[in-house]
């Protein structure tokens, strides 16, 4: 099997859909020698920011020396990102080699009367094998859909970090916060840490109950703990008390003030396993901060005209996105370029990112489940009076760099305009491909 192969294998389950439970995967993690209980981990769960949290906490351990593995979902551009260690991603024909084994497992657990494993629960076993295979020192496992019934769930984790709990996923994980921070609150496991985001009252109430029920620890990073220096969009400088401890002028690249709680959550994270053993000095904790990206979200791809994505794909990253606009472009004109799928809130996104442009595209992504732009059209038409329809995201690019460039030829306007590219992160994936060989060509014209 070659890696195209692979490929067409893993994304043909999923034609066996998104079965949520652990029966499965457990079988399968079985058949393959339990790798997931080779290595010690940090679990990380939440609505937005687990991404984020995942990546500090990975650059952290990796400064500390650790071989570190790191496991996310989705991917932006690679099917291979979502599996790496020391931030490499996965060889092709490792994964390859992988899922023929896997695969193998599957056809006999098939044969034995089980269900076909889903493709998410093919993926993390595929993961669990590969940072075995590495004999990674402790890997950080972000949850793929919820919690309590995820694939990644069969880790018993060092510490359980919980990110910032709102709406989405809700035909899934319920139509209240309590119901989706008891789905969230089903990573918690008996004595093991908890760490989590400040969290509305309702979800907070619901995530200190399990923790207390199971015995665990339980750590709720308060605004206290952060005492913002200053920050700019490309950099923020803070302090971090913890206990008695306190790190002052931490640096992180990641833009926006809440990545500053995300940064406290991976911290406490990190404060914890070092309570457990592991030897992180501060140098990686400073380093492994500042070092920290991670793309396409919050993330500028180009300079002149200034262009902005970010995959907010439901109403809190989109509100985040929203105040990060207000609070560090005040004063320039926004194009927003938006592009949603057909089971997000798009109403309440839309809303929200119209709220800031001055001018809309609506457009797709290539995945099947992209609401069609005269659809979106209709919604972003009820919160801005500017709408475009663009048939594909090549065209909405390109009349938005049209747009954004009338005015740099003009000395006073020059930085007055900038695009903002948002609502999935199937188009923001797509908008990096494009924007990056404009840039190449650019480089070459000049």
């Amino acid at each position: 099997m070659n890696y195209d192969e692979a490929l067409k294998f893993i994304h043909d389950t999923s034609k066996y859909g998104s079965k949520l439970g652990l029966q499965n995967i457990t079988e399968l993690l079985k058949r393959l020698g339990n790798p997931h209980k080779s290595f010690p981990s940090v679990h990380v769960a939440g609505t937005n920011g687990k991404g984020s949290v995942s990546a500090m906490t990975a650059s952290i351990l990796h400064q500390a020396g650790y071989k570190t593995g790191l496991f996310i979902s989705p991917y932006l551009e690679r099917f291979t990102e979502r599996i790496q260690v020391d931030f490499k991603e996965i060889p092709k024909e490792a994964l390859a080699e992988l899922i023929g084994r896997i695969k193998y497992e599957i056809d006999g657990m098939v044969e034995d009367g089980f269900n076909h494993p889903t493709e998410f629960e093919l993926v993390t076993a595929l993961g669990f094998l590969w940072f075995a295979r590495q004999e990674v020192d402790i890997a950080v496992i972000e949850v793929g859909l919820g919690g309590r019934l995820d694939a990644t769930n069969v880790i018993t984790p060092v510490v359980s970090i919980i990110t910032s709990i709102s709406f989405d996923h809700t035909r899934i994980l319920g139509n209240s916060l309590s119901e989706i921070a008891y789905e969230k609150g089903g990573i918690i496991k008996p004595g093991v840490p908890l760490v989590s985001y400040p969290q509305p009252p309702e979800a907070e109430k619901v995530l200190k109950g399990l923790a207390e029920e199971r015995g665990c620890p339980y750590y709720f990073v308060a605004a206290e703990q952060v005492i913002e220096k200053n920050a700019s969009f490309n950099e923020q400088h803070f302090d971090f008390a913890w206990k008695d401890k306190r790190f002052t002028d931490l640096i992180i690249r990641l833009p926006g003030r809440h990545q500053q709680l995300n940064a406290a959550c991976a911290l406490s994270g990190i404060m914890i396993l070092k309570e457990s053993g592991f030897d992180i000095p501060d140098q990686a904790v400073y380093a492994g901060l500042e070092k920290a990206r991670w793309p396409g979200r919050l993330e500028k791809v180009m300079d002149k005209p200034f262009i902005l994505l970010d995959g907010a794909h439901n109403p809190a990253g989109a509100a985040a996105l929203a105040e990060t606009v207000k609070q560090y472009f005040y004063g320039k004109k926004v194009h927003l370029i938006l592009g949603i799928l057909q089971d997000k809130d798009a109403e309440t996104v839309a809303k929200i990112l119209c709220s800031i442009a001055d001018s809309v595209s609506v457009t797709r992504s290539s995945s099947p489940r992209s609401i069609l732009p005269d659809e979106l059209a209709a919604v972003a038409g009820k919160y801005h009076a500017d709408v475009r329809i663009c048939d594909t995201l090549e065209k909405a690019i390109s009349y938005g760099l049209e747009w954004a460039r009338d005015d740099m030829k003009d000395e006073k306007h020059r930085n007055g305009k900038m695009l903002v590219i948002s609502g999935s992160l199937y188009l923001i994936g797509e908008a990096r491909q494009i924007i990056r060989r404009i840039n190449k060509e650019q480089k070459m014209e000049s």
